[in-house]
């Protein structure tokens, strides 16, 4: 299964997710390519789309080796390899540095994304976490646990593709997961898209400006008619 691009891809889990959403709905995209994916659902829902930001923390002198990562949110979650914690000899006054380090970048991206724009509340909504794929699933764990600490009242994983492993590691953190394709010889994300090109920070701002308003109600079954029966759910 392949996609023509990142909106395509949207319009396509807009579709499985048809029927399955029970009252309102917060769409939560991981810049930058799970942002036009997430503004499909989002007009398909009729619902707020926002953001949530993870960061790696690479190891001490080893940028390239992801030690942790980061996610943004009223709670900020924190997700640690330990193993390469103790290999590469890193300590907690270390750690603590670094995820602060990266909570300042991630607070000037989002100001960057989204002005002065308040977050829509969270708390016993159904929150639909989105990106464009997902490879060893370390970056969307973070994303999940921070979001689970806002206690939405249900949390729905959706992506285009991820590998069955990766799935398999995720869906304990969340209500349901909707995704579409889960190949078992996956090598990398863009391999699924015709065209997998780098998302702009322009074309994120443009994608947050032309999401329905957070005071827009989700209508139920509001999802475009589509090919929900090719994807998987759990």
């Amino acid at each position: 299964m392949r996609f023509l691009d990142r909106h395509h891809a949207g319009r396509e889990l807009a579709a499985a997710l048809a029927g399955k959403i029970e009252g309102p709905a917060v769409v939560l995209a991981l810049p930058r390519g799970g942002v036009p994916v997430g503004l499909e659902i989002a007009r398909a829902l009729k619902a707020p789309l926002d953001l949530v930001m993870v960061r790696k923390i690479g190891a001490p002198g080893q940028p390239e080796l992801a030690l942790a990562a980061v996610a943004n949110g009223e709670h900020p979650e924190l997700v640690v390899n330990r193993d390469v914690m103790r290999m590469t000899g890193a300590d907690e006054a270390w750690l603590e540095q670094e995820k602060a380090r990266e909570l300042e970048e991630i607070a000037r991206r989002r100001r960057r994304y989204l002005g002065d724009r308040e977050r829509p509340p969270l708390e016993g909504r159904t929150v639909i976490v989105v990106d464009d794929g997902i490879a060893t699933g370390a970056t969307m764990l973070a994303a999940l646990r921070a979001v689970r600490r806002a206690r939405p009242g249900r949390l729905v994983l959706a992506v285009p593709v991820a590998p069955p492993d990766t799935i398999a590691r995720l869906e304990p953190e969340v209500d349901r997961v909707i995704c579409l394709h889960r190949p078992r010889d996956f090598m990398a994300v863009g391999q699924f898209y015709e065209d997998f090109t780098q998302t702009s920070d322009e074309e994120v701002i443009a994608a947050l400006a032309a999401a329905p308003a957070a005071e827009e109600p989700a209508e139920e079954g509001s999802a475009e008619e589509g090919s929900a029966e090719e994807g998987e759910e759990s």
